[in-house]
């Protein structure tokens, strides 16, 4: 089997032989293809350290210091005007103040005492402006480049096996985020430990855009070459709203921009403009997609004043975006425009986007791959949990089919249209939370966003087949009948519910369970998103259904399988750890 999706010891090979055959009833380990040393002096190691080192660089306006930050909230007087700034959305309070008249003079004082934040994570209390300044002084100077990463980013939770000196596990140290990935990193590099990262990861990009990684040498490469992937404005002034007008128009035009924040006349337009995609065109036209497939076309213009840059945009039957537009912030991948206090866009880059949809091109989407309901919202109430681990499929014959327990539950689809906007109906039997005229409002490569009135519906493209992590994980779930060793809702442990229940998974996508004289049937699939998945669906079965989850796949390998479901804010609501029986 391949050490795709397996947990890669970052240790040398002449240690892996040290792992004798009695060593394995403590704990079994297999080499990996291409290792590499979690060492002190290691190229891995550089490069997973500068990417938790903390980057200062966010709050600049206020400290004109990317090597420190400030904690908040923080007290400061903008010209006179005293704001607490509570977050990093707060900043933009001040560049506006900054910004409302260009023949002043700019002036921000710090209310002291303040707590500063260093690089390495260090919290120091600072007591006045003199003291803050000498601290500054230590750091780089102006416009030289800092150690950290700033363009990727580890998406928590990772853990680490920790190994004695005969190379046995010890513990393995779960990391919640940069400070803790930081400081154990430190102790890496002190030659403090010997440990290996556990596979696969999630790295998240400056644009909100994700990559998993399943080796060393994956992650080795993928930090590379993300390093200069977006500009880290560390310049120690703040803001990227410097740009030449040429350097704006070609960031303009590289791909299709997404508003995902709109508010025009103080009054929040963001339901009605959300998702609507951009597209700017070499001649000075912008071409713009709405919800449900409608395209305006307008045009728009830069220019660069003492003010910063400036983008026009005019639509003859759209005028909330009719005006000339202060460009005020660029991130990677995003942009933000304001015309005073009152008016504000958020664009997001996307490069999947669709701008052009026709009738055709959506069938075409439609049938490539599988796809699966990833929200469902009928009336305000949630119905996605019916739908985990049932693909649907979509044929060129207007034919759609459901995969239920293994079973093809077949009906009807069309792509029709609704006015000006393109429409999905599907018809399938003991289905009605689906057979609804859905309007198709987004459609990118891999997902499909659609609504009707009060109810929305989110597809996700499912393609296994060109997935080898998602072969592999299947191919390990097949092979053998699983136990549930350990289970964990909320913090209690529950496994002893479990005892002598035997798990198993048929190719068809059916799902078995089987113990205190029950049969129990469901549904799975693996999946990726943001990482890899495993769907299970049970029925009719008050123990079994306690299972039903979207379950992230943490660590998995030929004889043991650990899952994990998280809450919205990230927080582990609950472990699954199957063993093969």
């Amino acid at each position: 089997m391949k050490n795709s999706i397996k947990t890669f010891l970052l240790i040398p090979f002449f240690a892996l032989l040290l792992f004798t055959s009695c060593q394995e009833e403590e704990v079994s380990i297999t080499a990996p293809e291409d290792s590499e040393a979690l060492t002190a002096n290691s190229e891995l190691t550089s490069l997973m350290f500068s990417t938790s080192i903390m980057d200062g660089s966010a709050d600049n306006i206020i400290d004109n210091a990317s090597c420190l930050s400030v904690e908040l909230p923080v007290t400061v007087v903008v010209n006179g005007l005293e704001i607490i700034i509570d977050s990093e959305e707060d900043f933009k309070v001040i560049e506006t103040i900054f910004k409302e008249f260009e023949d002043d003079e700019d002036d921000l004082e710090i209310i002291f005492p303040i707590t500063i934040i260093l690089s390495d994570h260090e919290e120091i209390v600072i007591e006045n402006r003199e003291a803050l300044e000498a601290l500054i002084a230590e750091c780089k100077g102006d416009n030289e480049e800092d150690d950290d990463i700033e363009c990727i980013d580890f998406q928590y939770p990772i853990s680490f096996s920790v190994f004695n000196r005969d190379f046995q596990i010890i513990d393995v140290v779960t990391i919640e985020g940069d400070r803790e990935l930081y400081r154990f990193l430190k102790r890496v590099k002190n030659a403090e430990v010997i440990a290996s990262l556990n596979f696969p990861i999630t790295l998240e990009y400056a644009d909100g855009t994700t990559v998993s990684v399943n080796n060393n040498e994956e992650l080795a490469t993928t930090i590379k070459e993300a390093k200069d992937l977006c500009d880290e404005d560390d310049d120690n002034d703040y803001g990227d709203d410097d740009f030449t007008k040429e350097r704006l128009d070609e960031y303009l035009k590289i791909c299709p921009w997404v508003v995902y924040e709109f508010k025009r006349y103080n009054q929040d337009n963001t339901s009605e403009y959300k998702e609507y995609a951009l597209n700017f065109k070499e001649d000075g036209v912008v071409v713009m997609r709405a919800r449900g497939g409608n395209v305006l076309t307008g045009t728009w213009s830069t220019r660069v004043t003492n003010m910063g840059a400036l983008l026009k945009l005019e639509f003859e039957n759209l005028v909330d975006f009719n005006l000339e537009w202060i460009v005020y912030d660029v991130e990677y991948g995003k942009i933000k425009l304001y015309q005073t206090s009152e008016n504000r866009i958020i664009m997001k880059k996307n490069c999947d986007a669709v701008i052009d949809i026709t009738k055709e091109r959506i069938k075409n989407f439609l049938q490539e791959c599988l796809w699966r309901v990833d929200t469902l919202s009928i009336q305000g109430l949630r119905k996605d949990s019916l739908y985990i681990g049932t693909p649907l499929k979509f044929y060129d014959n207007d034919i759609v089919k459901l995969r239920v327990k293994g079973e093809l539950v077949e009906g009807t689809y069309d792509v029709g249209t609704q006015g000006s906007n393109f429409t999905l109906k599907m018809t399938l039997d003991g289905r009605p939370d689906l057979k609804l005229e859905w309007g198709i409002y987004f459609l990118e490569e891999d997902l499909i966003k659609l609504s009707n009135d009060n109810s929305k519906m989110i597809l996700s493209r499912h393609c296994p087949d060109t997935d080898g992590d998602l072969k592999e994980i299947d191919a390990i779930l097949l092979e053998n009948d699983w136990r549930v060793t350990w289970y964990q809702d909320e913090g209690e442990d529950k496994t002893e519910q479990f005892k002598d229940w035997a798990f198993g998974f048929n190719e068809s996508g059916k799902a078995f369970a089987e113990g205190d004289g029950r049969n129990v049937y469901g549904s799975w699939l693996s999946y990726r998103s943001d990482g890899l998945f495993l769907g299970l669906k049970y029925d009719d079965d008050a123990l079994i259904d306690t299972l039903n989850f979207r379950w992230k796949i943490v660590e998995i390998s030929e004889t043991r399988i650990q899952l994990k479901e998280y809450d919205t804010n990230g927080a582990i609501v609950r472990i699954l750890v199957f063993e093969k029986w």
